[in-house]
Order: C-alpha cells, then structure tokens, then sequence
C-alpha cells in the first residue's frame, strides 16, 4: 500500500501541474476517468489540493498506468530517488521467489529479504561474517548467496583467481559442502568457458540452453541448468576477485537485464566490502606472519648449532607457515651444479620445535630424519626448474605437470598433489631451494606464495650465517690444530733444556751490570743461562721456578726470528741494558715494576718480521687487521702471554692472582712503550712535569711515564754503546731496512732513502737525525731522573761526534 499511496500522491500532484494532458484509450471507463482528471483541473485551489480531496481511487489509477506507462516511466525518472527505486525493486523480486534454502547451513545463507532489507543489511552481515570467519573465500561465498537470492536464481557457481594473470583455478557452488558444513573449494574440472571469458573482459553475461553464441558453444553440460548469468566480482580498483556464475532451471525464467543490474548493484557495495576484508585479512595475516617470523629470526639465530639442525628447523616452520604436509630443503653445490640434501622429506609434526629446544632431544631427531644424501642435477625435478629458473612454482596438480619425478612417489607410496616451490636467494645468487608438498587444507594459495616468499628471505640470511658459522667453526678447529702444531714447534726441546741445565748458572758475570756490556761476544745458549742469572741476581728464585724459567727463556729465544737486527742477540742485548738500569737505579723502581720491566725487555720484540708498523699497514697484514695501532708491540705482547700459558713455562705461577695480572698489565704497558709514535708525546708531558718540578716518584701516572722513558732507553741501547758494538750493530739495523726497501719495491711503492739499498751514503745522515731527534732527548731525560744513568747519554753524545765526521766526510766526497 505505501507503493500505491506514494505513487498515487506524487502523480496527481504532478498531473495538477501540468497544462494539460491526453488519454490515449479507446475504453469508455477511461474516457469517464480522463473526463473527472480533467474537470479537477478546474477547480480553484489546485495548486495546494491534497489527494483526498479528489474522487481518483486505485483502481483507476492502476488502469490509467498501466495504459500509459510513459508517464510513470518519466515521473519515475524525474521525481523518486534511486534508492527509493531500489528498495522497491528488491521488494518486487521477493514475491517471485521459488527457492527455499532450508539446507543451508551458515547463518547469512539464510537470510531473506524482508520488507526493510537493503544492502546495508547485507554489509552488516558481511561485517558479522568476516569477524567470524575471515577469509576471502568466505566472505565471497556469502556475497555470492545475497546476490543469487536477490535474482531469484536456483543456484551458483563462484569461480575463484588466484594469481595476477587472472586465472581461474578453484571452484565453490551453493550445493557442495564439506563435513562441517561450510562451502567446499574444488578444482575447476568443467568447461569453465563464460567465466573465463567474464574474468577477461569484466563484462556481465547471459545465457540461455539454445542460443546460438559461437563464443560459448555447447556450454551447459549441467542437466540441470537451463539459464546462466555470469557476472565478474571486483576490487574498486578494478582488479579481479572471482566470477560468480548464477543459474536457473527449466522452470525458471531466463535472466534478464534487470537482474544482471540487480547484481552489479549489489557487487558494487560488494565490492568495497571485499576491499575492506582484504585489508582486514592482509594486515591480520601481516601480523600473524610478522610474529611468526620474530619467533623464527629467534629460534634460528639463537640456537644455530649445525647445519642439520637449522635445515630441520627451517623445514618446520615452513610447514607450519603454509600448513604443509611434508617438506624438503636442497642446497646447491656450486662445484658439481647439483642440488643436495641430507635432511630430506620432513613430516608435519607439531613437537619438533620442542625437540629441538633440548640438546639431546635434538640430536635425536636429528639422527632420526638425516638420511644418505640426495643428490641431483640442477634442472631435474620441480626442485631442479626452481633451482635453474629462481622462479616460484605453485603446481595445483602434480601429476599433470611433466615436469614432476613419480618415481620418488612410487618409491615413498606416498601420493604427491599440490607443491609449492621456492627458491632461497642471498646477494642475487639462489643457495637453495624449498619445497613443500600438499597442503593440509585445499591448495596453496596466493598468500602462501607470498607469505613463503618473505619467510624464504630469512631462510637465507639463516643459512648464509649457520654456514659463516660452520665455516668459522672448522676454521676454529684448524686454528686449534695449528696452534697445536705450532706449540710444540716453537717451545724449546728436552735437549735444549738439558744442555743449558748442565752448563749451570755461572756465580758471577764480569761486567754484566756494565752499560757497555758487549752481547756479541755471547755464545747464543750460553744468553740463555745470562738470563738466568740475571733474573735470580734481580728477584732470587724462591717465588719462582729454575727449570719454568729456564723453559720460558729458551721457548722465548726460540721465538725471535732469525732477522739482521730484530732478533735474539737484540732481545737479550735489551734485557741486560734494563738490568743495568734496574742495578745501577738505587732501588727508584718498585719490585713488581722492576719484573714487568725486565720480563718486557726481554721479550719486547718477539717474533718480530723485520718490518715496520707502516710497512704492516701498507702491505694489508693479518696482524694490522687485528691492531690498527701499535701493531707488532701488541703482537709481542700476545706472543709473551701465549708462552706464559703453555705447559711449564709461567714463570708467575707462583704469585697471587692479584699480582699475577698487575704484572701482566705492567709487562703490557712496558712493551706498548717501545712503539717510537708514543715515545714523543710521552717524552714531552714528562719533560713538562720536570722542568716545572712537579714530577713524584710516588705518583703512579709519573712513574709509567718513567717505565716508558726507560724501555726506550733500553731498547735504543746500541746507540749507547761503544763505537765498535754501535757501528756492528746500524750494520744489522741498515740490512732490516734495505730487505723492506726491496719488498716494497716488488710491491710497487718507493722505499724512503734510508730504506732504499742504491742509496748507502744516506746511512750517516739517518743516524744524525735518528741520535739528535730521538737517542739524545731520551737520555737527557732519563739522566735528569736516574742520574746513574749518565753513562748511556755520554757515550751517545760520543757516537753522535763519530757519525757527524763520517757524515761530513761523505757530503766532501760527493
């Protein structure tokens, strides 16, 4: 009645306002009624007259329009809204409704259009559904019921895409269900030709058993179906959905244009609708897979123990990931262009991840799923094309691509169907590949890809790092067994140590203790029981071992290599102008300095190549990898700790742990002190504390400035000889430089000149600028602290006159 009343109300007020009007009828009644409209007409007060104050009633207003449906076809288009129109459609629909869906189990399936129903109830329902169930497919599936209600048809077809080439693939219709009652998905098997041909043009089509289309010839192969009307679901940005395909039995009337806009209004709502499901479903998968990944960057990261381990673990989550039933990783071998795996066919276990979190549980399983390895060419096989190709493979129906091996199936009995493949990329390169086989539920879908995808980023930067690890492994291994090696190589033998312990330890050394001591004229060996001695004349043996020490004396000879001036004679030489210094100081040195000092002296140089800190830093070093300054000085030092924790050789063992690692950091600052770069800066602030009477021999910060000085007083010792052992030993000194000269002359770099061997007149003027920059300011400074040490500086000054006459000698020459 609100139809008849409302059209009734608008139209004659719309006829009142018109000038006039014409009945096109032949029927005598009309010409009564047409007759009353027109008197109306005349009467005063149109303008404001109310229907009720007129005799029309709705039998002659239904006859009147129905004989002239131009005029409600032009009052329909001029004056109702479009949603009034709608409404009224929906309405008219519902009476002609012949289905009952009785069998349908989910709640929206239900529903029918009442008389307030509009497609604002519909996204409400769709909003209920997607809290509910949120899926993609879901949501369609109730979409497409809301929609073949609305056209009164007798079912549907919902044809799903699920790549971006806009392929069909899957299948769900309003009479298969699984179990559990919900919509079941199913491979397309059917000749599928008007969807596919919707999905590719987007337009809406009808189709009737009979008609002649040579685009869809022979179509129906439903007995069933009589009438069909496709029509292509979208994104608002016009990206494709699926392709709902409605029908109509026998009995029903074919589909008409009405109903295909009765659809496409629906689907227009529907489609913002699934544009919103899809964000809901993209940011709720992006979480989950965000925590997904979190907890796997942990577990994998955390615990990278081998190899297999990770594999397995890898294997795990990616089942987990897709809901996979059975997974495989293979690596490439680069060597042989094969694929390998040791671990090969991981079942669905929901355990494994806590197995693996328990050492022994681990090892177990790992035990268990490592079988003999697979091998195969790259190319071969599914896992092979991916290999070769680096593309992702999403095979629905393994069986139907050539490309599937049967064999391991026929091997295994276990049926393959679905199989998503991956390849795992580091740095542009495919390491690997992942492949999972039948999904536990359906197929593996476009998300799975994409998902899988990001996952399989995590799963190289895992196995480019379990394989850094493994590789730092075995080299820690060959650095244990070469350090092994190496150990026993560079101590002293048993036949050494015998030798010099039946030499003894001489009761007295004449002028051992002299700063003009002459280390030359020493028997290698016999250096050795020099130490000694020394060593017990300084501390005494009762909190040290005799036989320790002389170990530790011998291992350290050892170690100096056999260079022309870095060598044994130069570390003994060191030692015994230090145990002048420390006899000669009147006790200034405290007795923990006094051991650091005589300890670094002696093996301030160890294992020294030869060459400079530069030369080291130029020429790319191991060593000035690790120290990017004071490079050799720390290597000595590591080397002093390195024989000090070998098997008998801790001369300190005896001493407390308190004592034990202040010498050891006293013995460090001692041999830091010998790099020349810090000698100045240090030589300068000391020099500032004396000059201003400030220095206090009771200062620890003073006195580390002295322990400096006097290393380098004592390892610049040869400059303080006697001219022949100072003139022997710039002969050592000058063959060192000329042996780095001509290494970086192979390497392409010009040597300074006075490391340069065409260039031997520049010797006296290198010691001029060596003695007077750096010998002398030493001295001076040391005999202002130590005064007992006057003779170093005298017989410095002394060398200085000698090289300043063979200097000017050689500029007359020239």
């Amino acid at each position: 009645m609100e139809f008849i009343s409302t059209i009734m109300e608008r139209a004659a007020t719309f006829w009142r306002n018109r000038r006039f009007f014409k009945f096109r009828s032949n029927n005598g009644s009309s010409n009564n009624t047409a007759q009353r409209m027109s008197n109306d007409k005349n009467r005063k007060g149109t303008e404001g007259t109310n229907y009720q104050h007129h005799d029309f009633n709705e039998e002659e207003i239904n006859f009147y329009l129905r004989n002239h449906p131009e005029i409600l076809e032009k009052y329909l288009m001029d004056e109702v809204e479009l949603e009034q129109l709608e409404r009224w459609m929906i309405r008219r629909t519902q009476k002609a409704k012949k289905m009952n869906y009785a069998n349908r189990k989910t709640s929206l399936s239900r529903w029918r259009f009442c008389v307030h129903a509009d497609k604002r109830q519909m996204l409400e329902q769709l909003t209920q559904q997607l809290q509910s169930k949120p899926t993609k497919a879901h949501v369609l599936f109730e979409l497409s019921s809301c929609i073949s209600n609305a056209v009164n048809a007798d079912g549907f077809r919902l044809y799903i895409v699920e790549d971006a080439a806009d392929n069909l693939s899957f299948v769900m219709d309003s009479e298969t269900f699984d179990e559990h009652g919900e919509p079941k998905i199913q491979k397309i098997c059917d000749d599928a030709s008007i969807a596919r041909y919707v999905a590719s043009t987007r337009e809406p089509t009808r189709y009737s058993r009979g008609d002649i289309d040579p685009r869809f010839p022979n179509v129906i192969s439903d007995k069933e179906t009589e009438h069909v009307l496709c029509q292509a679901i979208v994104y608002p940005d016009g990206s494709l959905v699926a392709v709902l395909e409605m029908w109509r039995r026998e009995s029903g009337a074919r589909f008409h244009e009405e109903d295909e806009e009765i659809s496409y209004s629906y689907l227009v709502w529907g489609g913002i609708a699934l544009h919103y499901m899809s964000i809901y479903i993209n940011l709720n998968k992006q979480k989950k897979l965000n925590d997904f990944l979190l907890a796997v960057v942990k577990s994998i990261f955390q615990d990278m123990v081998s190899m297999d381990m990770l594999v397995i673990k890898i294997m795990n989550y990616a089942q987990r990931l897709v809901n996979a039933d059975r997974a495989s990783l293979f690596l490439i071998d680069s060597r042989t262009n094969e694929l390998y795996a040791t671990i090969f066919d991981v079942g669905f276990e929901d355990d494994i991840q806590e197995k693996m979190n328990s050492p022994r549980a681990a090892k177990e399983t790992t035990q268990k799923l490592k079988s003999e390895e697979i091998r195969f060419p790259i190319g071969t096989g599914i896992a092979g094309q991916c290999a070769l190709t680096g593309e992702i493979f999403n095979i629905i129906d393994a069986y139907s691509d050539e490309r599937f091996n049967r064999n391991v199936d026929q091997l295994t009995g276990y049926k393959t169907d679905t199989i998503l493949c991956m390849p795992i990329f580091i740095r542009g390169s495919i390491i690997g590949v992942v492949e999972m086989v039948n999904k536990r539920s359906s197929y593996f879908s476009k998300e799975d890809e994409e998902a899988f995808e990001t996952f399989a980023v995590y799963c190289g930067l895992a196995l480019h790092h379990a394989k850094l690890y493994d590789k730092i492994r075995r080299s820690e291994k060959k650095y244990r067994v070469a350090l092994e090696v190496l150990s026993y190589h560079n101590q002293c033998n048993d036949y050494d140590l015998e030798k010099c312990d039946k030499m003894g330890i001489p009761s007295t050394i004449p002028d051992i203790d002299s700063y003009y001591f002459n280390p030359f004229e020493v028997d290698e060996y016999v250096k050795v029981n020099y130490v000694i001695f020394m060593f017990k004349d300084l501390f005494g043996f009762n909190r040290f071992e005799k036989r320790d020490l002389m170990r530790f004396t011998l291992t350290v000879k050892k170690n100096y290599r056999r260079v022309p001036y870095h060598n044994w004679t130069h570390g003994f030489a060191v030692a015994n102008s230090m145990y002048s210094i420390l006899k000669n100081s009147d006790l200034v040195f405290r007795p923990n300095e006094c051991l650091a000092l005589f300890i670094g002296s002696l093996c301030h140089d160890l294992d020294h190549r030869g060459k400079s800190n530069k030369f080291m830093l130029d020429s790319e070093s191991p060593i000035a990898a690790i120290y990017s300054t004071s490079t050799m000085e720390h290597h000595h030092f590591n080397q002093t700790v390195t024989i000090l924790q070998q098997d008998g050789h801790n001369i300190l063992a005896k001493l407390s742990s308190t004592e034990y690692k202040q010498i050891l950091s006293l013995i460090k600052h001692c041999i830091l002190a010998t790099d020349l770069a810090l000698f100045f800066p240090n030589k300068e602030k000391l020099m500032i504390l004396v000059d201003n009477e400030k220095f206090s021999w009771s200062v620890l910060e003073h006195r580390m400035m002295v322990n400096a000085i006097a290393m380098t007083a004592a390892d610049l010792s040869a400059s303080s000889k006697p001219w022949e052992i100072q003139s022997e030993t710039v002969k050592g000194i000058f063959e060192e430089f000329y042996e780095q000269g001509d290494e970086e002359k192979r390497a392409g770099r010009q040597p300074i000149p006075m490391m340069d061997r065409n260039q031997p007149d520049q010797q006296a003027n290198s010691q001029l600028g060596f003695l007077n920059g750096i010998c002398i300011p030493c001295y001076s400074l040391l005999y202002r602290l130590i005064p007992e040490t006057r003779p170093m500086l005298k017989q410095c000054q002394e060398n200085l006159a000698r090289w300043q006459n063979i200097d000017e000698q050689t500029k007359q020459k020239e």
